[in-house]
């Protein structure tokens, strides 16, 4: 009985990882074929698969985008602000462990690693900023690790350095943050906020 309830499970693991694998590489595609590789940004040292007004998708009504919301495919201003400052300010990173919340393209992940980060996660629960993530990584030549569960309220013990970009669009979710990212300052992590002036009073 435990046998056949260890090959169930082993079997259903293999279907789960297989659905995966293909969710994965259809993302990969579909990002490839929409996006463009752009560098004319903040930090031009950072290559990423971003839309702008040269893509097609650009110019297609809303229906005919393949994806739902797809703001990791735009490198918005809090996240170019903070990679830039890591860039520039290497100490607040080198040796340490990163977490980018609400990641996105991951461009702040990107900059840590490149600024000498130990470790760096990017986090994120859309699974395509998760897929695009990781394209963004090679394309830049890093390595950095990809998580896609819901971390807010978790006591990040694995992690020195909290990053957070352009995450406090509601009153809502600013109060969220706020709270947690508080909680994890009173325990000594390092905060780095980037937003351009959205953050409710």
């Amino acid at each position: 009985m435990n046998l056949r309830c260890q090959k169930i499970k082993n079997y259903a693991k293999t279907v789960f990882n297989s659905y995966c694998s293909s969710n994965e590489l259809l993302y990969a595609t579909q990002i490839k074929n929409t996006t463009t590789v752009c560098t004319n940004h903040l930090t031009p040292e950072i290559k990423l698969y971003l839309i702008n007004d040269q893509c097609k998708l650009w110019h297609l009504p809303v229906d005919q985008c393949p994806f739902n919301d797809p703001f990791w495919a735009f490198y918005w201003p809090g996240g170019q602000a903070i990679s830039r400052f890591i860039l520039d300010n290497y100490q607040y990173v080198k040796n340490k462990t990163v977490l980018d919340v609400g990641s996105g393209s991951a461009a702040c992940s990107l900059a840590s690693a490149m600024a000498g980060a130990n470790e760096v996660t990017a986090n994120d629960i859309d699974p395509v900023a998760c897929v695009a993530a990781k394209l963004n990584a090679q394309l830049n030549g890093v390595k950095i690790n990809i998580l896609s569960k819901n971390i807010l309220f978790d006591d990040c013990s694995n992690w020195d350095v909290i990053i957070v970009g352009d995450m406090f669009y509601s009153n809502d979710i600013a109060d969220v943050l706020w709270k947690w990212l508080d909680s994890l300052r009173v325990c000594g992590k390092t905060i780095l906020i980037g937003d351009p002036g959205t953050i409710a009073d």
